[in-house]
């Protein structure tokens, strides 16, 4: 029944009367859907449409919890307070831990499922256990999850070649907010041409950043991995190859069912 701390994450609060209208125009979703058992999977985007975080939103009866890496709490905190003007809100990073459970884990009473996919397990703010980091991280490699700036690049990523639509970390109907524009156009307009794809690792796993071949014309990069299981950015016809050369190793694209890439064969 696996359960662990991740300490690789922080949460950022955001009390005040405004909280919810204060960051719904903002963020890729819809923070009014946040609700007790029920968390948002969203992102912060520059005003040009590309990725800066990424958080899970938890509602509590006077506050929105940010659980976000540790290491975008500060910019997270200073880049919003910029759009407070004269909202209610307050924000702060807090102390508090980050629990996650998944396989057979029962969820503590304040838990909320993993928004993206049933099968990423629960989520928990507050509480106590050990920090089996590794293993969850083998856990989301397993199911084809990207981690935020693991598998993301600040100021180049757009939502949509992250699977932020099949991960329910968009929403197309709550109006405008901050990168809209580029997100709705990419979109509507099928402009994506790369994808964050699993890959299977036959070889020594490859540092992030190693440029991806195939008879020697480059199809991406690496990104995060471990053991025999990856994530890469890879050009969509490339999605399908069987085989692509990455340092010493070789990668086997292996699409996760809940993506959604369009049919092509051309590399």
């Amino acid at each position: 029944m696996p359960v662990s701390q991740l300490p690789a994450r922080a949460v950022v609060e955001i009390t005040g009367e405004d909280r919810v209208t204060f960051l719904q125009g903002l963020v890729s979703n819809d923070v009014a859907r946040a609700a007790r058992g029920r968390a948002v999977f969203a992102a912060l985007l520059t005003p040009q449409g590309k990725w800066l975080a990424d958080f899970f939103i938890h509602a509590t009866d006077d506050a929105l919890l940010l659980d976000c890496e540790a290491a975008h709490a500060p910019m997270l905190v200073q880049r919003l307070s910029k759009f407070r003007l004269r909202s209610k809100v307050a924000l702060r990073e807090t102390a508090q831990p980050v629990l996650v459970g998944w396989g057979d884990a029962p969820p503590p009473p304040d838990a909320v499922p993993d928004p993206r996919l049933p099968e990423a397990g629960w989520r928990a703010i507050g509480g106590a256990a050990p920090d089996l980091s590794a293993e969850y991280d083998a856990h989301r490699l397993a199911l084809g999850l990207p981690d935020g700036s693991a598998d993301l690049r600040a100021e180049q990523t757009v939502l949509l070649e992250a699977g932020f639509d099949e991960l329910h970390g968009v929403s197309w109907e709550k109006g405008c907010y901050m990168g809209q524009e580029l997100t709705a156009r990419t979109k509507y307009r099928g402009l994506v041409k790369r994808r964050l794809v699993p890959v299977r690792v036959a070889g020594p796993l490859p540092a992030p950043g190693t440029p991806i071949t195939l008879d020697g014309a480059e199809q991406g990069e690496m990104r995060s991995g471990r053991g025999t299981l990856g994530i890469a950015l890879l050009r969509l016809g490339a999605t399908a190859a069987p085989a692509l050369a990455c340092g010493d190793a070789t990668l086997t694209p292996a699409p996760a069912p809940w993506m959604a890439l369009p049919a092509t064969a051309d590399v």
